[in-house]
């Protein structure tokens, strides 16, 4: 069996807004194409214009070449022999960022095609004794252009997910720094609120996690707001301050009432060497495709684990990426919960509209699947008419 074509796929929904801090709006999805007739997809969390080039620009030498040109005529099923040529063979400009990010939607393909032509699920392909069951978490982006709109959408969405079963809830609560939602600019006082709004709506059963967009400067700014935060018993608290600061980063991992986590924009497991023993972090969140895809979250997975760590996956994305990082999960029993963008409470239509049939999810739980590869089926209709 050979590889024969790569298809990178560009998508948008019609309806994006700029001004959101919501990567859900685009996506880049892959299909590996081979001479049988078999196929596998793949997406992962990048500027999807950027990723497509990455794999499909020229090469010129040893160091550089082009990503597609060593896909093609490859034996798809040694997905590790075949990451690591390319990795070594695109060195010059690749090794990090948007280039392995495109490369984890490759390498999620080839999972999906193997495990369709072996007849077995990925999460049998990448470990032994699987869970009998995932969690997952309600990840939740409230909307509105002011405070009083954004604290009651975001309260509104957290008593839905608790309706639909959810035991866990992510709350995004950005309201000023760089990522602030619709141009806010909001005390930290007025965080707080929310908080525990939030934390009142779902009652203390529930786990709850917030994410706060790399919101403040440095530990120190950070802690005068996060030690009234200890009443609300967080889970964990994601992205505080800014990722390349990472002795600031250990300075709050240290000091801050709740664990802290981070992972979710880095690529390769080298990255994460970094941020777990000298930022230490409480959390790793690797994202399947940005990380480079399964191999390298399986053995961010393992360095976690090694180091006492527990792991949340970030995945803010449709079904194909979630199918895959619970497929991780089933094998990682260090991993308490997953990131779910529940469609039911997501204003994003490729999330609601992209996949036709994704793994099946009850109050929160996600049981071991059994279809080969991903588990998922595409809605090609929504393929063609979202490409941007």
């Amino acid at each position: 069996m050979k590889i024969t074509d790569i298809e990178c796929h560009v998508l948008l929904a019609p309806n994006y807004n700029p001004a959101f801090t919501s990567s859900a709006q685009d996506s880049f999805v892959v299909i590996v194409r081979t001479d049988e007739g078999e196929f596998g997809v793949g997406e992962s969390d990048v500027n999807p214009w950027i990723a497509r080039m990455c794999i499909e620009a020229r090469g010129t030498h040893t160091m550089s070449l082009c990503a597609r040109d060593l896909l093609i005529g490859a034996d798809p099923l040694d997905i590790e022999g075949l990451w690591q040529r390319i990795y070594i063979s695109t060195a010059m400009h690749g090794r990090r960022g948007a280039f392995i990010h495109a490369l984890g939607a490759v390498e999620m393909a080839l999972w999906d095609l193997k495990g369709k032509v072996l007849g077995k699920p990925v999460h049998a392909l990448l470990g032994d004794s699987p869970r009998d069951t995932v969690l997952a978490y309600a990840s939740l982006q409230p909307n509105g252009g002011s405070f009083e709109a954004y604290r009651d959408s975001l309260v509104e969405w957290a008593g839905r997910a608790k309706q639909l079963g959810f035991r866990a809830v992510k709350a995004e609560v950005t309201m000023n720094g760089p990522y602030a939602h619709a141009g806010l600019h909001e005390s930290y006082d007025r965080h707080t609120e929310v908080v525990a709004a939030v934390r009142k709506t779902i009652g203390p059963d529930i786990a709850l996690m917030v994410d706060v967009q790399y919101m403040w400067a440095d530990a120190e700014t950070a802690l005068r707001t996060l030690r009234d935060w200890a009443e609300f018993d967080l889970f964990f608290l994601e992205t505080p301050i800014w990722i390349d600061n990472l002795d600031e980063i250990a300075r709050l991992s240290e000091a801050a009432p709740m664990p802290i986590a981070f992972g979710e924009w880095q690529a390769t497991r080298h990255e994460f060497a970094e941020l777990m023993d000298r930022g230490k972090i409480g959390f790793a969140q690797p994202d399947v495709g940005r990380v480079g895809g399964l191999i390298e979250a399986k053995a961010v997975c393992d360095m976690a684990k090694t180091r006492g760590l527990r792991i949340v996956p970030h995945c803010w994305k449709t079904g194909i990426s979630i199918s895959a990082t619970a497929h991780l999960a089933f094998v990682t029993p260090h991993c308490p919960f997953i990131e779910f963008l529940p469609p039911e409470l997501s204003e994003d239509t490729l999330r609601r509209e992209l996949v036709a049939q994704e793994l099946h999810m009850e109050r929160g739980s996600i049981p071991l699947p059994q279809a080969p590869g991903l588990g998922i089926v595409l809605n090609w209709d929504a393929l063609r008419r979202f490409a941007g």
